[in-house]
């Protein structure tokens, strides 16, 4: 078995897929397990590091070609959530969620099957006022907006690819379509297939 790494649209049920995966295969599932990694290693509280985890912009990007130093702590949670990565992957079979996984494995030579999760807006849509409790089509519309936008702009920043790009993953499924109980079969299928 091999280790599985998930990126996804906000909305698009990757920690629950990633969970069911994880229950499924019979390995350990990581998400917020490397904040507290990493904020461990750098001496800050976790709830500091989530929150400034996926803050890069793209006027963060070119901000820091002007002033380099005041994005030395962003570049130091990076490389201790990538340390971290690499940590747990070298304890055996895992899936990691988010956090430039595929990336960081792959640089390191650390084989491993990657999965990228996405749906059409209205069933994101529905996902996500579920998980921040409001109906408001609005708000529920530029949540989703803000969160891909910070997911893809960190992805890019520390990978220097295109978040969700078909190129950088060996699985890209649309759990709208889909459903979240064939996605799960689907990753496990392949995962076994791949040992």
């Amino acid at each position: 078995m091999r280790i599985i790494t998930l990126c996804r649209e906000y909305g698009a049920g990757g920690h629950s897929v990633g969970q069911r995966v994880a229950a499924e295969l019979g390995i350990e599932f990581y998400d917020k397990d490397i904040i507290r990694g990493s904020a461990e290693e750098l001496g800050i509280d976790p709830a500091q590091l989530e929150a400034e985890e996926e803050a890069i912009t793209k006027k963060d990007a070119i901000l820091r070609h002007i002033t380099p130093i005041s994005y030395d702590q962003k570049d130091a949670m990076y490389g201790a959530e990538s340390d971290v990565i690499l940590k747990l992957a070298a304890r055996g079979p895992c899936l990691i969620l988010g956090r430039c996984a595929d990336a960081v494995l792959r640089a390191a030579g650390v084989p491993s099957l990657d999965v990228f999760l996405f749906a059409d807006e209205e069933h994101r849509a529905a996902r996500v006022g579920e998980l921040i409790g409001n109906k408001d089509e609005a708000v529920i519309r530029r949540t989703m907006k803000k969160t891909d936008q910070a997911r893809h702009a960190y992805y890019h920043h520390y990978t220097g690819k295109t978040w969700g790009d078909l190129q950088n993953f060996h699985l890209s499924l649309d759990s709208g379509v889909l459903g979240y109980d064939t996605c799960v079969r689907l990753i496990c299928q392949a995962a076994r297939d791949t040992e």
